[in-house]
């Protein structure tokens, strides 16, 4: 502001002055509430003028109640108050009246009550956040209104006004040079008047709004638009249950839930974790909403039959579930499931470290440290001898193929299968107390227990196949299991056996070499693998309870005859059937298969032994061969009494046929009997030893020589099961803590997935391969396991917590499957649209673990439902008895199977043309715009009604 007294001397400066100060503009002068108003204008304009990919930029609060809707605010003072005006806009203008998605569950409230987009609230910074005092409102109203006006800015604008709970409005929208329209929202908490609790009296409170007198609205017609919602909720799953069995299953003892079952049916009784915890059924209930199209009303007689009519005959139907907030990460991981259990199995590998052996964590001694007495509590022994029993005792007929029906990749895990004894014995030790080191200190030392007696008493080892190979990509716990479950079935054999078993005894196989040779573990000294790989073949035996199965593939139907059988057939012993056309190179006579013993099975660590010893003693052939001399010395002793005739480079031909080396002339290869078939043009046939069979000291040469002719039935076994057995016993005695514990890690996640891929949930594509993913995830992980290298504090462990987290997503995603499956058994499509909506809502969560601060979004996606699929989702809402607590008097009609509406929602609207309406009585001739002059949104129960009035006038 120019001072007076330094004004120039000259008259033409001082006429200069004057007309300055006559055109300045002296804000010292103007009010508060001017300076209010201009404030507010100033913050609009630059709204405005940003845009929303700028305000995007600098920040816009993203609101979870919509998609794609924003906010931002700014704080204003005012007569000694603080007032916070908050921008609402969004990135899809799409919202509002003629748009076609009035009941899109992405709006605002003040967006669904009045049909706007986007809109400026302004409200004082107080406890209750609204405006108590009428004069204020309409002062603050008044102020946004002009400001918006300056701005020539089209948002409407609105003040929350009231008691809180009344979530009352009031609001003004400038719509141009003609019209402005009002907004005015309020709400009845309690008692509500009956009249308004029926379509009938709503309607005639909406025309009351514009009609000319207060006539009887009922005997006038007046035409306005309907738009109808109606909520329903079907009763939450399991609320009239007498009896909730506790989640997972737990008893107060801390036994396994498998030998603890209630009688009671649960929604999971058919899922396969059934039988080791009760989850908590993921679907809380189904929501359903009935959509009314567009429909001109003119009578409240046709509101009153409206109320009748049932909601098949509403437009659309659409459904949304209701969901348990355990399958939120803000569940606190609460939840009881494998995934929880797992985590306290991970917790007790950390643990294991802490003492050299197992009965340290038993033992009154040796307990660990002191905080482990204190919190790991170790079941009653009851508890133990029932779930020992459940192991051992009440185990019915168990299929021996264990790989049948599990994923395949579970055996990329190194674990035990799920229905062995060791998978079952993990299983039961995830429940087993709580899971911590000394319960299963306690419950392995039982185990181990129970498994020598039935060693002792040559008692058949539960769950455990007694033949076959072991199978050497499961842990070493489970192949030293079925070691001893086979020692255990020869020794019986052994003791039953009489003096004259026969040549089909329980180590004897018939061996017929074919054409495919397999690589042995005798290689020559050069390398050359090929030169022994036909003794490997002996390795590989066919069912010894049936060898003529085998034997006839190798008999051609003119077989040739024995020519003298006085001097070969009579003493021949041992023979499994005529290989063939083949000849013994002396005698010239049909060359005979074998019974051979089975070689001696061996398990991972007997493998590592073996090839220590190689590694430390050399890799000649000579000392491999030593280490197979026992197995090669059988079936040289066999071959000899099948066939007394027969000389070394005979058994070279049929045990090892790649070192004999033959003249391409005189024997040729048949490939589809894998046989080798001599020609009879000429005899004997030409050929040769190999290189490494025909030098000086062949160790072969010299087992042949020292070889007595001696049937398998005759000689001494192999296998040595009372040897063998107290080997492996030996092993489950002493094994270290951190060893087992690292077993029952790797076994248990797998048992858990196999369990959890036996649910059934239908043909979801995105569930399949999310398992899969699951499996090579847990292979990669627990890789880290067979290094035996754990330490505490490795990142190991964090990895296998983290594994845990993505277990527990999973586990999750296959409950729900599970639920919706069987819930929509006959409307598959839609079980699928639910799950793959919320998979893809739930997709960003997986594998991360969420931060305190981070805002919860809840799933609110709808699927539509189709007219065939009506009869099924009608069916979920089971008609209510009379006994049931929630029943109450019925009053608002539109029943589905005897519930009503829990929340209804009405659009009434009234549509005029300006030219003809008096409200445009200053309108240009031929100006023919049709406006919504009446709005009002109508909210409710019998016992809540929320009603929003918006009134566009010309005044």
């Amino acid at each position: 502001m120019a001072s007076p007294s330094k004004m120039p001397s000259s008259s033409y400066d001082e006429d200069l002055q004057e007309e300055e100060i006559e055109h300045f503009d002296d804000f010292t002068l103007a009010s508060s509430w001017e300076r209010f108003i201009s404030e507010i204008e100033a913050v609009c304009r630059q709204w405005l003028a940003d845009g929303t990919k700028n305000l995007l930029r600098k920040g816009a609060i993203s609101l979870n109640i919509a998609e794609g809707l924003y906010q931002v605010k700014t704080v204003l003072k005012y007569a000694m108050k603080s007032y916070c005006m908050e921008y609402y806009f969004g990135t899809r203008n799409d919202v509002g009246r003629g748009k076609g998605n009035d009941w899109s569950c992405e709006l605002h409230n003040l967006q669904l009550s009045f049909g706007v987009n986007e809109f400026l609230v302004i409200a004082p910074q107080s406890a209750s956040g609204v405006v108590l005092d009428g004069p204020e409102a309409s002062k603050l109203l008044s102020a946004v209104a002009i400001a918006l006006s300056n701005c020539s800015c089209l948002w409407p604008a609105f003040v929350p006004v009231h008691d809180p709970s009344r979530k009352a409005y009031i609001g003004i929208q400038n719509m141009g040079t003609l019209f402005t329209r009002r907004f005015e929202a309020d709400r009845i908490g309690s008692q509500v008047p009956v009249k308004l609790m029926h379509l009938e009296g709503l309607y005639e409170l909406f025309v009351s709004k514009f009609a000319f007198s207060n006539m009887d609205l009922s005997m006038h017609l007046f035409q306005v638009n309907l738009k109808m919602k109606l909520t329903y909720r079907t009763l939450p799953f399991g609320e009239d249950d007498d009896v909730q069995e506790p989640e997972g299953g737990f008893s107060e003892s801390g036994e396994s839930p498998k030998s603890n079952h209630q009688n009671k049916t649960q929604w999971d009784d058919n899922c396969p974790w059934s039988e080791w915890y009760s989850a908590e059924d993921p679907l809380r209930g189904f929501e359903l909403l009935t959509v009314w199209s567009e429909k001109a009303i003119e009578s409240s007689l046709e509101m009153a039959e409206l109320e009748n009519v049932s909601p098949f005959e509403a437009e659309k139907w659409l459904i949304s579930p209701c969901l348990s907030e355990f399958l939120s990460d803000d569940s606190g991981g609460k939840r009881i499931g494998f995934a929880s259990q797992l985590q306290l199995l991970i917790d007790a590998l950390h643990m294991s470290l802490e003492a050299k052996f197992v009965e340290d964590f038993v033992s009154v001694e040796h307990s660990g440290p002191e905080n482990l007495k204190s919190t790991a509590v170790i079941p009653p022994p009851t508890v133990l001898d029932r779930v020992l029993k459940d192991l051992f005792h009440e185990v019915e007929a168990l299929r021996l193929d264990f790989a049948e029906g599990d994923h395949e990749n579970s055996r990329t895990i190194k674990g035990a299968p799920l229905e062995s004894l060791f998978g079952q014995f993990c299983l039961h030790a995830l429940w087993f107390g709580d899971c911590n080191i000394r319960a299963i200190a306690a419950f392995w030392i039982e185990f181990v227990r129970e498994v020598r007696w039935c060693w002792e008493e040559s008692q058949p080892l539960p769950r455990m196949p007694a033949n076959g190979v072991i199978d050497l990509s499961t842990c070493l716990i489970n192949q030293k299991l079925h070691m001893l479950s086979i020692c255990i079935d020869k020794k019986n054999q052994l003791n039953q056996e009489g003096p004259k078993a026969g040549e089909n005894n329980f180590f004897l196989s018939a061996h017929v070499k074919a054409d495919t040779q397999i690589q042995s573990d005798i290689s020559s000294q050069d390398g050359d693998t090929q030169a022994s790989s036909g003794e490997c073949d002996s390795l590989s035996t066919p069912d010894p309870k049936d060898p003529a199965s085998h034997i006839s593939s190798f008999i051609p139907s003119d077989a040739v005859k024995l020519g003298d059988p006085k001097h070969s057939a009579c003493i021949r012993r041992g023979s499994a059937g005529i290989l063939g056309s083949m000849m013994l190179l002396k005698s010239h006579q049909n060359m005979h298969a074998p019974f051979m013993q089975d070689p001696p099975l061996m398990t991972e660590d007997m493998h590592e032994e073996r090839l220590q010893a190689v590694e430390a003693l050399g890799e000649s052939f000579s000392f491999s061969a030593q280490l197979e001399k026992e197995i090669l010395s059988s079936d040289m002793s066999a071959f000899k009494a099948a066939n007394l005739d027969a000389v070394f480079e005979d058994f070279i031909r049929w045990h090892s046929p790649r070192d004999w080396e033959n003249d391409d002339n005189m024997e040729k290869v048949v490939s589809h009997t894998n046989a080798v078939v001599e020609s009879t043009n000429d005899w004997p046939p030409r050929g040769k030893l190999s290189e490494r069979m025909s030098e000086r000291g062949n160790s072969w040469r010299k087992i042949w020589n020292e070889a007595p002719p001696l049937p398998a039935s005759e000689q001494k076994p192999l296998l040595d099961p009372n040897q063998e057995g107290e080997k492996a016993l030996h092993y489950l005695e002493t094994v270290r803590p951190y060893q087992l514990l690292e077993q029952m890690v790797s076994t248990a996640f797998r048992a858990a997935a196999d369990t959890l891929n036996r649910t059934s949930f239908g043909g979801l594509k995105q569930l399949t391969t999310r398992i899969g993913q699951l499996y090579r995830t847990m292979a990669a992980t627990l890789r880290c396991l067979q290094r035996n290298n754990l330490s505490v504090g490795t990142e190991d462990i964090e990895d296998l917590k983290r594994l845990c987290a993505i277990f527990a997503h999973v586990e999750n995603l296959i409950t729900l499957a599970a639920s919706l499956h069987h819930k929509f058994l006959q409307a598959p499509r839609l079980s699928e649209s639910i799950f793959n909506d919320y998979y893809n809502f739930y997709l960003p969560k997986m594998g991360t673990v969420s931060v305190g601060g981070d805002e919860k979004k809840d799933f609110n996606k709808k699927q539509e439902v189709r007219l065939q699929e009506r009869e099924v989702v009608a069916s979920m809402f089971t008609p209510p008895t009379a006994n049931q607590s929630w029943r109450k008097v019925l009053s608002m009609g539109n029943l589905l199977n005897g519930h009503e509406p829990t929340l209804r929602e009405i659009i009434f609207s009234k549509r005029d043309h300006l030219s003809e309406n008096y409200y445009a009585s200053q309108a240009p001739r031929g100006y023919q715009q049709e406006l919504e002059t009446y709005r009002m949104y109508i909210c409710g129960t019998s016992n809540d009604l929320s009603v929003a009035l918006a009134v566009a006038s010309c005044d």
